[in-house]
């Protein structure tokens, strides 16, 4: 009988502890909702401690991409030294693929307490109407 070593050791008191609240590391990643209304898709992006001005939304190759950036480095000198610190410091972003036929002016956008809230107008498809091939006969 051959034995063969496991491939992926799963260790659940080691996944457990990977978790942001025990290592002390936040996700950098924006929390998100996309719904899907008949002619647009809504997406809200919580992004709280961010003002209006250090957000960054853009349209590259049939992406959406949102980037925030926050510092509140200068806070720490006015207010003294931090104790214990969990809050994001820094740069982060997100990308959705919403194709290559949607436009900058398909897409509002609105910021209010700390919730980025983007609309993406949908296309209509064209259905691909599909090219008829025929079958040479042969000899």
């Amino acid at each position: 009988m051959m034995m063969i070593p496991r491939r992926n050791e799963f260790d659940l008191f080691k996944e457990m502890f990977r978790d942001p609240f025990f290592t002390g590391e936040e996700s950098k990643i924006m929390k998100t909702d996309i719904r899907e209304t008949d002619d647009k898709y809504l997406i809200d992006i919580d992004l709280p401690g961010y003002e209006k001005e250090n957000i960054k939304i853009e349209v590259e190759n049939g992406y959406l991409i949102v980037q925030a950036k926050t510092n509140t480095q200068k806070e720490e000198k006015e207010n003294g030294k931090f104790v214990r610190k969990e809050r994001y410091i820094g740069e982060c972003s997100r990308s959705f693929y919403i194709g290559d036929d949607i436009e900058i002016e398909d897409i509002k956008a609105s910021f209010k307490n700390g919730t980025l809230k983007l609309e993406v107008a949908k296309k209509e498809e064209k259905p691909e109407i599909p090219e008829k091939k025929y079958i040479e006969i042969g000899d």
